[in-house]
């Protein structure tokens, strides 16, 4: 990355990192000899048996620590023990979403609306993002050039939205590009060497997508490993002024 090409030693965070894509940043990453440290966070470490598995290869460069992100006061003792250890993060990728869960199914129509699962989708999806970015603030705090990105999802862009439903992910998603185009103001004073982007992956060979990859055409279904690449391009390729800015796997911007 353009960015880690002046850092000999950067240090990077991957919250949700027990499997897809976030899994896959940390297999990539653990490659490159200009990272020094990579933190990898999951919900359930007895879920995460292949990032644990990575984890005692590659101790004590990569570090996995549990992280609910819908608990604040998790959020807060995850990014002291890494404050801790370092003062400085360089690149850290949010990749924590929810689309389907047990009982929770993206809504075809306003029937299966309810109140608790439009919370949950929201409490994922978008309030873990900004109290992640809350808390960043310290580590961000430097002078080196980084970049805080998160997962999104071009269902979130109210402008591209032609086919309606999924009403939970769609606008948890659309608050989350609005919650980090705000943070991203905010760290321009703050932490004004860090640039905050949204990234949609497209459509990923993941547990997140299985069930909807029926209509997918072949070419536009992406393996985690083509993903992460094309994601990593983006985010190296990322110029001054493109802070707040939501991001297409290719490198195309969004629709609000």
């Amino acid at each position: 990355m353009a960015f880690i090409d002046e850092i000999s030693h950067a240090n990077v965070l991957i919250v949700g990192a027990s499997q897809g894509i976030g899994l896959g940043f940390v297999k990539k990453l653990l490659q490159d000899e200009r990272i020094a440290k990579i933190y990898a966070t999951c919900r359930k470490s007895d879920l995460a048996s292949e990032l644990i598995a990575l984890r005692d290869k590659y101790s004590p460069r990569l570090t996995c620590l549990s992280l609910d992100i819908t608990d604040e006061l998790q959020i807060a003792e995850v990014l002291q023990k890494i404050s801790d250890e370092t003062s400085k993060l360089h690149l850290v990728i949010n990749c924590v979403g929810l689309l389907h869960e047990g009982n929770l199914q993206p809504e075809k129509s306003l029937r299966q609306l309810n109140s608790e699962n439009l919370l949950h989708y929201f409490q994922v999806n978008s309030i873990g993002a900004v109290l992640l970015a809350k808390h960043l603030v310290p580590l961000f705090r430097h002078n080196d050039q980084s970049v805080f990105a998160t997962i999104s999802a071009k269902l979130g862009s109210i402008g591209d939205n032609q086919l309606g439903g999924w009403y939970g992910y769609r606008a948890s998603k659309a608050a989350l590009n609005m919650f980090v185009r705000t943070v991203a103001v905010e760290y321009g004073r703050s932490c004004p060497q860090t640039t905050v982007v949204t990234l949609h992956p497209g459509t990923t060979d993941t547990r997140l997508s299985r069930p909807f990859q029926k209509n997918v055409a072949a070419e536009k279904l992406f393996s985690v490993e083509r993903t992460v690449n094309q994601l990593l391009a983006v985010i190296e390729q990322l110029q001054e002024g493109d802070s707040g800015q939501f991001f297409s796997w290719d490198g195309s911007r969004l629709p609000w």
